[in-house]
């Protein structure tokens, strides 16, 4: 792997490789205009917050013209905003803004599917079955004497059958909601078109492109289309014990054809636009997708998933950092997103709880002690900004947020809460708007009520509540990420042999160590000048559970 230094400099194409991206999720950032949704004009006015906080990009979510069937993924125009988000002079303001700050510009791409308002589903619609315009997605006649039945068993991630009947006859495919007709990505059409999104974008001043599903692209349409059994829709056991051929939907070994005839387009740009890969697939093969000839990264999400346990935390490290020294990348880092549970609360579920679910497998709603949840958040922050390569941080767990779990019913708009009928939650609790000041009808992110309501103690998690407040933990990623400007070096890191059963002890170079103690009981603190704690263990010679420690 390349030792690069912590260059973040305009002009080397390397940026990346160890920068920390702030995922900004447009709806719920902040609110300029007063309509309850948060707007790129909002964003522009609280790019200070990204700058002061120490962050080397921001990343934002879908910002596009969208019904919101999925949160803004349901995108009807992939070069255009949002009219309820502002207009494409205000991105090229955020952009400017962005930069003027030293900020680089990450937008989200989602190529594996549009909105059903989408200019070209509705010209489908309205042509016949085998015509071209329908060629641009995936429709198929359906089984039984009448076509009455779908092509086949393949399942919607959100829950029921992958396919959705039309007016007259004919099935279209939707991996996701019925509102996200999948593309057909062997229709060169469509290839065409995302070529143009990507150049679009890049012209405009974007530094890097996050691509959604990004092992969802290719499918395997050869009639008759093949069922899957009870192998599964999603998730990596899937992938795993699929038939000969592969996945008929996931993962397939075509993509990656996709994905190097985009990286001829990023490299045409001085520094080549970057780009990371959202692929929910083995470790592996995910490497696969952050060759340098492809998208470069691939988010780490073993590591995500990883349970606060010591060993399997040191396996998935590992593992994640000898797949992107294969790959000729850096590793990704990442404990919070839009799509799970935010780690402030999913730490303290049990091992093997769907991170993405707050349910606890029997259905009911898990009882948290949010202290212990921030302790923990805390801690699992300093190790993950130890790590060499990337650390991608979601809004507002930098404010310790934990998850809203009490909305209520009819405040839920996320697809899955209705397409499980009503027995997972779905992802809004992670979604509630951010709270900015200790007052006021949403905290500050707008002038009136957000589009999700906010929980009363929002009020002391709230940046003006943080801010200059000693040991909170807004002022400990700003330290931290302070501090870790000036400490990197490299990209590998050292084991410390001989720890104690429950630490994870490693050291980034000779200047500093990072110690992290799952054990549950308190260990002794190594020797060394402590750089900075998750906990309190200054003046003492031991280091509390749940604490993680940066020692010179």
């Amino acid at each position: 792997m390349a030792d690069v230094s912590p260059d973040l400099s305009a002009k080397n194409p390397d940026w990346w490789r160890q920068a920390v991206i702030y995922q900004v999720y447009p709806r719920s950032f902040a609110d300029a205009d007063g309509d309850g949704l948060g707007d790129l004009r909002g964003i522009t006015e609280r790019l200070n917050h990204l700058a002061t906080l120490g962050v080397d990009a921001l990343w934002l979510s879908p910002f596009y013209p969208s019904e919101l069937a999925d949160g803004g993924y349901d995108v009807a125009d992939h070069r255009d905003v949002d009219p309820r988000l502002g207009t494409l002079d205000d991105f090229d303001a955020l952009v400017a803004e962005a930069h003027r700050l030293g900020l680089k510009v990450v937008v989200d791409i989602v190529p594996n599917h549009t909105s059903r308002l989408h200019p070209w589903f509705q010209e489908a619609l309205h042509a016949a079955p085998g015509s071209p315009a329908r060629d641009r997605y995936v429709f198929r006649p359906g089984k039984g004497a009448h076509g009455e039945l779908p092509p086949s068993d393949w399942q919607s991630v959100f829950g029921g059958s992958a396919w959705r009947r039309t007016a007259d006859g004919d099935w279209y495919l939707h991996l996701f909601a019925p509102e996200q007709p999948d593309l057909n990505w062997a229709n060169e059409e469509v290839r065409a078109d995302f070529r143009s999104t990507l150049r679009f974008w890049s012209d405009r001043g974007v530094d890097g492109f996050r691509i959604d599903v990004a092992h969802g692209l290719a499918k395997d349409l050869a009639e008759p289309l093949r069922d899957i059994g009870d192998i599964g829709a999603t998730g990596e056991q899937a992938l795993q014990r699929v038939a000969p051929g592969g996945h008929p939907y996931w993962d397939r070994d075509e993509v990656h054809e996709i994905y190097r005839d985009w990286r001829t387009i990023f490299d045409t740009y001085s520094p080549p636009r970057t780009a990371v890969a959202e692929a929910w697939v083995p470790g592996a093969r995910r490497v696969r997708y952050a060759r340098p000839d492809e998208l470069g990264q691939a988010f780490n999400f073993e590591y995500l998933e990883a349970p606060w346990h010591a060993d399997e935390l040191r396996e998935a490290i590992t593992v994640a950092l000898a797949g992107a020294r294969a790959a000729d990348a850096s590793a990704t880092w990442v404990l919070s997103n839009h799509d799970v549970v935010r780690h402030a609360s999913r730490l303290l579920l049990p091992p093997g709880t769907d991170p993405a679910a707050w349910l606890l497998s029997d259905g009911t709603e898990p009882a948290l002690d949010t202290g212990a949840g921030l302790r923990r958040a805390r801690a699992a922050t300093l190790l993950m900004l130890a790590l060499p390569g990337s650390a991608y941080l979601y809004q507002g767990e930098e404010l310790g947020l934990p998850e809203v779990a009490d909305l209520p019913a009819d405040a839920l708009q996320d697809p899955i809460w209705e397409q499980t009928g009503h027995t997972r939650k779905g992802r809004d609790g992670c979604r509630v708007p951010l709270p900015w000041t200790t007052s006021g009808p949403s905290y500050g992110f707008g002038p009136g009520p957000g589009w999700l309501p906010q929980p009363p103690s929002f009020a002391s998690y709230s940046v003006e509540a943080q801010t200059g407040a000693e040991g909170s933990t807004l002022e400990l990623y700003r330290t931290a990420l302070r501090l870790r400007r000036k400490l990197l070096e490299g990209e590998t890191l050292s084991w410390t042999p001989d720890t104690p059963a429950g630490v994870l002890d490693f050291s980034r170079s000779t200047a500093w160590r990072c110690v992290t103690n799952l054990s549950g009981v308190p260990v002794p603190l190594p020797p060394g000048e402590v750089l900075l704690a998750s906990g309190p263990p200054a003046g003492s010679a031991v280091l509390a559970p749940d604490t993680t420690v940066w020692l010179a």
